[in-house]
């Protein structure tokens, strides 16, 4: 057994990391329910903040006790994070190819809540940040790089195919065998709430890799935005409202999802 495989079984046997780790579940959760109520309000034309996780995060900011909870939350993602890593590091599937795109999958989770608990670090210590921004700025940057056009559809592609396996995970239940799923009613609300909360998530990640294209061949870095972006792209369509609100209700219940998967995942 390599040292890193046995500091990943240590810190996977120990039971405070376990529990700091589905603390992250269920601040994922929290940011989830956030996003989808401003998403709603943005279906119903009453609302001003991003309905992204810059936007969520300064929700939490501004309420009481809301720089004590950022740090909750940076504590909790990290936690999690490093879990996923763990899970990488001590993945044994026989199968090569199914080996290394599980770690892939891994690793590309943990960067993903690494970027939010960095957010939530940067607002905790007096920062600011819109995720909106930032994925215009990153857009511009590539655009400017030698066969930055090409560089830019691979990244709207990629972050397109996320939004597609996160519509299949949905699709298919696949999200139930990281789950050890009670019987009864409570199960069988926790694979509707998974269903619906993981396509819900997924049109809208899907939308956003969507926009990522647009930027790059309008060369328009600006029509690149993130979450935000791509949920406000969706009021634009024929009945439009009506599919962002349907959408910020699935990300509502993909946020209770999560607080399930803060009881019941196996880990």
């Amino acid at each position: 057994m390599t040292s890193a495989t046995a500091a990943a079984d240590k810190a996977q046997d120990s039971t405070a990391f376990r529990v700091t780790a589905r603390v992250g579940y269920v601040v994922l959760g929290l940011l989830h329910l956030l996003i989808g109520v401003i998403a709603v309000s943005i279906a119903t034309g009453s609302a001003g903040d991003s309905a992204d996780q810059s936007g969520a995060l300064q929700q939490v900011r501004d309420a009481p006790l809301g720089i004590a909870l950022l740090w909750v939350i940076v504590v909790g993602l990290a936690a999690l994070a490093i879990w996923q890593i763990a899970e990488g590091i001590v993945e044994r599937d026989p199968d090569a190819k199914k080996r290394w795109a599980h770690r892939a999958k891994y690793v590309g989770t943990a960067i993903a809540y690494v970027a939010i608990a960095a957010t939530a670090f940067t607002l905790a210590t007096g920062g600011s940040s819109e995720s909106s921004e930032s994925s215009k700025t990153l857009s511009a940057q590539i655009l400017a790089m030698p066969g930055g056009v090409a560089l830019l559809v691979i990244v709207g592609l990629g972050v397109g195919v996320i939004g597609v396996a996160f519509v299949v995970r949905g699709i298919t239940r696949a999200f139930e065998k990281s789950l050890s799923i009670p019987g009864g009613t409570a199960g069988r609300g926790i694979r509707v709430f998974g269903t619906v909360g993981y396509v819900a998530k997924g049109i809208a990640v899907g939308v956003a890799g969507i926009l990522f294209i647009v930027a790059a061949v309008t060369h328009d870095p600006n029509a690149a935005g993130g979450i935000d972006a791509a949920l406000r792209s969706l009021a634009s369509l024929p009945f439009g409202q009506i599919v962002l609100w349907v959408v910020g209700a699935g990300l509502v219940v993909y946020g209770v999802f999560c607080f399930a998967r803060a009881r019941y995942a196996r880990m």
